[in-house]
């Protein structure tokens, strides 16, 4: 989420002080440029690992700010959700073996991280998005106590003007509302950066633009947020919606998302990306230290330009421009934003490597990519594969369009190799890395697959009853958490993602874990009428669905009563209500409902049905309906704990 070095949210004067320090920036760097003082003949490479922390029941855990006093090394800091960590690995000369080096340090950070949280209960996890991430996880207390993140939330916030809106569709569709911008918190990326010259940016960054969206087709690991199965890549989607700082108009007026593709091929210079951004996003955050770069620059010292790096750090571009230092010495670089955290390191490791070979082999052989693509087709390419991962058909330099896997196997796979090989990388590593990525295509198995696959075998499989044959389903809660406790394992092994075998339900961990909150296993699919709707719909809903009890909604989705089985009983015994009037809803729904909230415990959610003698329990979340809980569940609940204490489970 960049610097953490800022002072306050921008308006008025300050915010036009700091524009003009943002505009001086803007000129230093290209007096920097036109001078010849940005590196050049230097290609170094660099990542930054997003993980998520999960506690034992494999749920996320606010535990970031701990685990970083206990860690204690400045390679690892923190991200937006409590949950989160990032890791930042040491750049390197693009040569020889520093892809493996790269992985080889990412491993060992890994394995300090492990040894340092295990004592505390928890696991990293390496995905996109965590499959048993909740809405109910993500409030403003959940936010990493650091104040670039609050300053930029309520930046957002009061640009936004209001809550925000999340409509995401794939298999499932996903329509919620949130309060702040922690939904962003639901992304994990394994960011890679690339150093380019100057004289070079404009040609290697359209490449670079070019190629992304097949790399994301054949890495994509994020097909899930909350139980629900969206795109392959939901990140891409969720972090544009999130951080979507334009409020709806009714003019048809363009306005650019600060999450974004981009508009248009680069010309010339780097400077066009900078000044487009500056041109198109207001400046959110202030910084602490000010600079004159030009005084830098007249003393014989290279400037930060801190206003110019923390304006970028706020605008979102999937190829993003930085600009940096490197022992004094001021760079440029390309930083990939697209690739997702795991599924393992060495599948990360193989992502880039696909894109860096790509980059640098493109960019030598195919001559000026603006001649022979579409600036729209390199931008509907990436959202294709971030929907549809492997499934998706990709138009081409040639002008065809193949099949994802197809065109990483046949097409990009030699130019990679052969881009690899001009950088000077060892052929072990080339045969290494390209040889995960061939797998995974010939396999069609991405970490996006790969859960969707298990989702489904786990459901038609259900959990082992009595001498192993399928006994029932597992509960959605049930597969998301073994899905979670598969990754774990699967990661430790370090085996690629293309050889995983799909996840099993008992990876999940005990009921304890499974059944622990009402949001875990409460019915979110649900049946409801209005209460100027006739009872008789009522009745057949409940003949037709198994149901005896439907909740009452009214038309902003609160919950304003239930009806019962009992009560449609009550009123036959009573004579029910004259054919020729057919009788209300509102005339027998229970008004005085007891409810919970998703976060309520299992133990209190039974308390509460015993004492006030209810059949089910409706779930509640600022008034709306969200979910309901019956007695079956908890015979559910019951019988699992029965069969696993009196089966030798514990």
């Amino acid at each position: 989420m960049g610097t953490h070095d800022v002072g306050q949210e921008l308006s008025g004067a300050p915010l036009r002080r700091f524009t003009r320090r943002l505009l001086a920036d803007l000129r230093a760097l290209e007096q920097m440029i036109d001078g010849g003082l940005i590196e050049r003949g230097v290609r170094r490479i660099g990542a930054e690992q997003e993980l998520f922390l999960v506690d034992r029941s494999l749920r996320p855990a606010l535990a970031s700010m701990a685990v970083l006093e206990r860690v204690a090394d400045p390679h690892f800091t923190t991200e937006l959700g409590q949950f989160n960590l990032e890791i930042n690995l040491d750049p390197c000369t693009f040569q020889g073996d520093s892809l493996g080096r790269m992985e080889r340090q990412l491993e060992a950070l890994l394995a300090h991280l492990h040894a340092t949280i295990e004592p505390m209960g928890l696991h990293a996890v390496l995905a996109g998005s965590l499959p048993t991430m909740r809405k109910s996880d993500l409030g403003r207390e959940s936010m990493a106590p650091i104040p670039r993140y609050a300053l930029l939330a309520d930046a957002i916030d009061r640009m936004r003007g209001g809550h925000y809106d999340f409509n995401i569709r794939g298999i499932d569709e996903l329509i919620v509302q949130h309060e702040t911008m922690m939904l962003e918190a639901c992304n994990c990326s394994f960011q890679v950066h690339f150093q380019v010259a100057p004289d070079e940016f404009a040609h290697l960054y359209n490449v670079a633009q070019v190629v992304t969206a097949p790399v994301l087709a054949i890495s994509a690991n994020s097909p899930l947020l909350f139980g629900r199965r969206l795109w392959h890549e939901t990140r891409i989607a969720l972090f544009q919606q999130s951080i979507d700082t334009r409020r709806s108009s009714l003019h048809l007026r363009e306005r650019s998302p600060r999450v974004m593709f981009g508009t248009r091929w680069v010309e010339r210079s780097v400077l066009e990306l900078y000044r487009e951004d500056v041109s198109r996003f207001r400046a959110l955050l202030g910084e602490i230290q000010e600079e004159d770069p030009f005084a830098e620059l007249e003393a014989g010292r290279v400037p930060r330009l801190r206003a110019l790096t923390l304006h970028n750090s706020t605008v979102y571009r999937w190829n993003r421009a930085c600009y940096g230092q490197t022992d004094g010495v001021p760079h440029l670089r390309i930083e990939n934003r697209v690739l997702p955290s795991g599924p393992t390191p060495a599948d990360e490791m193989a992502g880039a490597a696909l894109w860096f070979g790509l980059v640098s082999g493109l960019s030598a052989t195919a001559g000026d990519v603006r001649e022979a693509m579409a600036f729209d087709d390199a931008k509907h390419n990436l959202h294709l594969a971030a929907r549809l991962g492997l499934g998706a058909q990709l138009v081409w330099l040639d002008g065809r369009t193949y099949p994802a896997a197809t065109l990483v196997r046949d097409v990009l796979l030699p130019l990679a190799e052969e881009g690899l090989r001009r950088c000077g990388v060892i052929e072990e590593d080339i045969a290494r890395y390209l040889g995960i990525i061939d797998r995974r295509a010939e396999a069609e198995q991405t970490g996006a697959a790969w859960q969707l696959r298990s989702l489904a075998a786990m459901k038609r499989a259900g959990w082992p009853g009595a001498g192993g044959a399928p006994d029932r389903p597992g509960t959605l809660a049930d597969r998301l958490s073994a899905l979670v406790g598969a990754m774990i394992a699967r990661q430790a092994d370090g085996a690629p993602v293309a050889e995983w075998p799909l996840a099993a339900l008992a990876e999940g961990g005990g009921w304890e874990d499974t059944f622990m909150k009402v949001e875990h296993y409460m019915d979110t699919d649900l049946f409801t009428v209005n209460e100027d709707e006739s009872i008789d719909l009522v009745a057949n809903l409940m003949v037709w669905e198994n149901i005896r009890h439907v909740p009452v909604e009214d038309d902003e989705h609160r919950l304003v009563g239930l009806v019962s089985y009992r009560a449609l009983v009550r009123l036959i015994a009573e004579g029910g209500a004259p054919d020729a009037t057919p009788m209300a809803v509102s005339a027998i729904m229970r008004r005085d409902m007891v409810t919970c909230g998703p976060e309520t415990t299992t133990l209190e959610a039974i308390r509460l049905m015993r004492e006030h003698q209810i059949g089910a329990l409706p779930v509640v979340r600022d008034g709306q309906l969200v979910g309901i809980v019956t007695q079956q569940d908890f015979m559910d609940v019951a019988r699992d704990l029965l069969e696993e204490r009196l089966g030798g489970g514990g």
